[in-house]
């Protein structure tokens, strides 16, 4: 009898561990598995916040977006100082030789607000850095045929004195990417490129910040101080990440581990597609739910549905929110 009992109790025993170790195997198994779609989350987070980044370029700087008029910065009050990422960099044309440099021209008896860059017509003309196209105009008295480009890291850029246009307002570009060809058309003695650097209206002489002989940057960051002012930065002498995506992004991607296995890659692919058809929006002081989704266009409940909350979710400033 007392061998019968010690055998009930041994397996008695053995069957209540083994349903706790059951259920570790199984979130031992789904560990990885959590641990990769993290990481699809991750990456896809990075890719809309930097879409975010390019859709709205330094909107916390900028008070609006207004795609009709150059310089709309008459009362805006200019920051003290402000960190401008100059990596990214890509030459406006390949031509090296400036005609003519920023300031004072006796001969015209006025400012230049710009340099010009030696050109010949029909010559490719490129974004300088990642943005979005905010004017496409013609001002004949002045710029002739101008592109205005907002940046992430601040700067607006110009070109004027285009033959042709190759963009459009609003388009999202990328560094590099050809925006026009160059001309001589509007006030111009030339064939040549117009090229400016603007933080909220304030020029800054592109010279201070590109080494157009070389092709190349003069410093990774420039401290703006107001009046076209600033400081040359190298990427070893600052600490912090600069004012453009790069610190979220960073944020975004801690600690995750991307592995996949052939098993998974069909649904992370479809994961992926979904996700490419969302985008992402910032939450700003006093925004709620139902402002967000008038916003855009969608409803409480798709945001809450994208997002993982409930409609009574206590939004944060500054928090993430994805919506399709």
């Amino acid at each position: 009898m007392i061998h019968i009992l010690r055998h009930t109790i041994a397996a008695f025993v053995l069957s209540a561990v083994s349903v706790p170790m059951m259920g570790q195997d199984m979130i031992a198994r789904q560990a990885p598995i959590d641990r990769k779609m993290r990481a699809v989350d991750s990456v896809e987070i990075q890719r809309l916040i930097q879409q975010e980044y390019l859709d709205n370029p330094a909107e916390d700087l900028y008070p609006s977006w207004e795609d009709d008029y150059i310089n709309m910065y008459g009362n805006v009050q200019l920051p003290s100082e402000y960190k401008i990422d100059l990596r990214g960099f890509c030459m406006p044309t390949t031509n090296r030789i400036v005609t003519s440099g920023y300031g004072y021209r006796p001969r015209f008896r006025r400012q230049h607000k710009g340099i010009d860059i030696n050109a010949y017509k029909g010559d490719t003309i490129r974004a300088a850095f990642d943005g979005k196209v905010r004017v496409v105009t013609f001002q004949p008295g002045g710029y002739g045929n101008v592109v205005v480009i907002r940046h992430p890291n601040g700067l607006e850029t110009i070109y004027g004195h285009l033959s042709k246009h190759l963009t459009k307002k609003d388009k999202v570009v990328k560094a590099g990417e050809p925006i026009g060809l160059a001309g001589r058309t509007g006030r111009s003695t030339g064939t040549h490129l117009h090229f400016e650097t603007r933080l909220l209206g304030e020029y800054i002489d592109p010279a201070k910040l590109f080494d157009f002989e070389h092709q190349d940057v003069t410093g990774d960051f420039y401290i703006f101080k107001g009046r076209g002012r600033g400081i040359l930065l190298g990427k070893h002498d600052v600490n912090g990440a600069s004012q453009t995506a790069e610190g979220d992004l960073a944020q975004a991607d801690e600690g995750v581990e991307v592995t996949y296995n052939s098993s998974e890659t069909a649904r992370n692919s479809r994961s992926q597609r979904a996700a490419r058809n969302s985008r992402i929006h910032k939450v700003r002081k006093g925004e709620t739910l139902g402002s967000i989704a008038r916003k855009h266009r969608t409803t409480v409940a798709k945001l809450c549905r994208a997002n993982g909350i409930s409609a009574k979710t206590t939004l944060r400033v500054g928090q993430i929110l994805k919506y399709s």
